[in-house]
């Protein structure tokens, strides 16, 4: 029954796709929580391979059964979640160490603050979208460049214009 559903999902019924993951739910979220330890991040764990497995169901090719292909679907997923759990807490450790994210900031800096931010925005769109996703995102020119689909010297030209104009807005000291 999987492999008519999979041929089915495959050239894009919804109902098939719709079945497969609900047959499949079980086992994804099973393999999810044993890898994970946790409940919860078994279940983000499995709420991501359903997305990944709307997008990735049309590179099926049966080379393998569905089933052993799902698994390495979610065994991916459950190792992108550990990495990025990882990730986040190192962050968070790293700011909680930072004696200036320690302190309390006044009205002052949250004034400055939220102006900045407020003048971010009023960029014009690819400007704003490169610096949000650089600083307030804190990726890389690069995953920046990824993300919005341009080489990473556009998201570099881009930040540089915006931090010209943000001077021009807001004044030196506040770049």
């Amino acid at each position: 029954m999987d492999a008519e559903l999979v041929e089915r999902a495959v050239r894009g019924d919804r109902e098939a796709f719709s079945l497969l993951v609900e047959r499949h739910y079980d086992f994804v979220h099973a393999v999810a929580w044993r890898w994970s330890g946790n409940v919860t991040d078994a279940e983000d764990i499995a709420q991501d391979v359903c997305i990944r497995l709307g997008s990735a169901i049309r590179g099926f090719r049966g080379t393998s059964r569905f089933r052993t292909w799902l698994y390495t679907l979610t065994l991916n997923a459950a190792r992108d979640h550990r990495r990025r759990r990882v990730r986040d807490e190192r962050k968070i450790a790293a700011y909680a160490s930072d004696p200036a994210a320690q302190r309390t900031p006044d009205r002052e800096d949250e004034d400055r603050r939220e102006a900045l931010w407020t003048a971010v925005r009023a960029l014009p769109e690819k400007q704003c979208d490169a610096v949000l996703l650089v600083y307030a995102e804190g990726l890389s020119h690069a995953a920046a460049a990824d993300v919005l689909g341009c080489s990473e010297a556009t998201i570099s030209w881009h930040v540089h214009e915006a931090r010209k104009r943000l001077r021009t807005m807001l004044g030196k000291e506040a770049v």
